[in-house]
């Protein structure tokens, strides 16, 4: 009987060292998963503001990508308050380089910031650097606003 409480014993140190190593094994990779979820292009809607012209729009953009985008540009296609595409245009982002934000402002003559009720991001049109395809895909938006900014 004692030699039967020994192995379960064992038995019992074997299962959790085992169990800590397969939890240990799964916190490791969960930091490169996360990592790779993060991987793209995220772009913010900071402010809108009337201006002379119309209005102001205020972005921040980040590349989290692995390469440096050279070049990129968005076309984004707005909503007013019937709900109804108002608009649509491509605006030039410029260069994002990998980790850093960049503020970038566009003033949009003609349209009245109070009637933007969404803004849509459609493609990327242009994207040097990963390709296109990355800067669509990996492409993460917000808005600080009321609103709604979607990719």
């Amino acid at each position: 009987m004692k030699t039967f409480g020994v192995l379960a014993a064992s038995a019992l140190v074997v299962l959790v060292q085992a169990t800590g190593a397969l939890a240990q094994d799964a916190e490791g990779a969960k930091p490169e998963q996360a990592e790779a979820a993060k991987s793209g292009i995220e772009v913010e809607l900071n402010a809108l503001a009337p201006s002379q012209k119309g209005c102001l729009m205020t972005f921040v953009a980040r590349n989290t990508l692995p390469a440096a985008v050279t070049r990129i540009s968005f076309e984004l296609a707005f909503f007013n308050e019937k709900n109804v595409v108002d608009r649509i245009t491509v605006l030039d982002f410029r260069d994002l380089p990998v980790g850093k934000k960049r503020v970038r402002q566009f003033d949009m003559p003609g349209v009245k910031c109070d009637s933007i009720t969404r803004i849509i991001v459609n493609d990327t049109p242009v994207c040097e650097g990963p390709g296109r395809g990355e800067c669509m895909q990996g492409l993460t938006t917000r808005s600080q606003l009321s609103v709604p900014f979607e990719g």
